[in-house]
């Protein structure tokens, strides 16, 4: 029998090996799979060590609109990196920093990932917080000023809410739906109207703003979405806020696999 030295030894040993192992792991994966620049950037700085650079994060925001075709230039929005977004981007170089957090968070990712999905898991963790745009940026693309007000609406795969919140407050009524439960927790906390993802078309209620974030490249039924959204816009004055990721990669996600959606819509461009 091992003495209680030698058992602390190589559970030491093991510890080292684990946490090198994920390093590794997250390094390689990061550079050769994440799909965000940002989130490559962030990584790679947490482990640097290395401060946001204002100059730098500013190129982030450069665009060519001349490479958009003639119709969609007159309506492109060109946006800055403010104040909210820069304490954003400063937060997350922060919380990267919390070494014994990440590891904890690598492991429970780890131990669950096969049977979970990664957006539950965040929820339990609570992080994963999504940023898309600012409360200045928000109004910027609307074009609507801090005391306009609208009647409804509604937030498609809100997540924890980050993004419901910067445009709820220019709402009477705040609706969202959500499929992970951990998620659903989070936004019931904050009070928001949850509807199941197959009942909000079929409550008759128009909506002033519907906002589709990151989730038409998620879904099974993404024309049938469109569609949906399409029925339950206030006519004329309705307006969807609709993100995805690029390069658009089509993928239904799920606890342990990533498998294509029931209708396909393949995208091309030059940008």
């Amino acid at each position: 029998m091992c003495s209680p030295q030698m058992r602390t030894l190589l559970f030491g040993a093991w510890v080292v090996l684990y946490v090198s192992v994920l390093l590794v792991a997250r390094r390689m994966w990061v550079g050769k799979y994440s799909r965000s620049p940002l989130t490559r950037t962030l990584f790679t700085n947490a482990f640097t060590g290395s401060d946001l650079n204002a100059q730098g994060v500013q190129e982030w925001y450069r665009c060519s609109p001349d490479l958009l075709g003639e119709k969609i230039q007159p309506l492109f929005v060109q946006c800055h990196l403010d104040e909210d977004t820069q304490a954003f981007l400063q937060r997350s170089v922060e919380k990267s920093g919390w070494v014994f957090t990440q590891l904890y968070h690598s492991l429970f990712s780890t131990i669950f990932s096969p049977i979970v999905s990664r957006t539950s898991i965040n929820g339990f963790l609570g992080r994963g917080s999504m940023f898309v745009f600012s409360q200045d940026q928000f109004r910027q693309l609307l074009q609507i000023s801090p005391d306009w007000r609208g009647e409804r609406l509604l937030d498609l795969g809100a997540g924890d809410g980050g993004v419901t919140e910067v445009m709820g407050s220019h709402f009477e009524e705040v609706y969202a739906t959500e499929v992970s439960p951990p998620m659903r927790w989070q936004l019931q906390k904050k009070n928001y109207r949850l509807l199941e993802i197959d009942e909000w078309p079929k409550t008759g209620f128009q909506y002033d703003i519907i906002s589709c974030l990151n989730l038409l490249d998620r879904c099974d039924h993404p024309f049938q979405l469109l569609r949906d959204i399409k029925e339950s816009l206030v006519p004329v004055t309705g307006r969807l806020i609709l993100a995805v990721v690029l390069p658009f990669q089509p993928r239904k996600m799920g606890a342990s696999c990533r498998a294509h959606p029931l209708e396909r819509h393949d995208l091309g461009g030059a940008s």
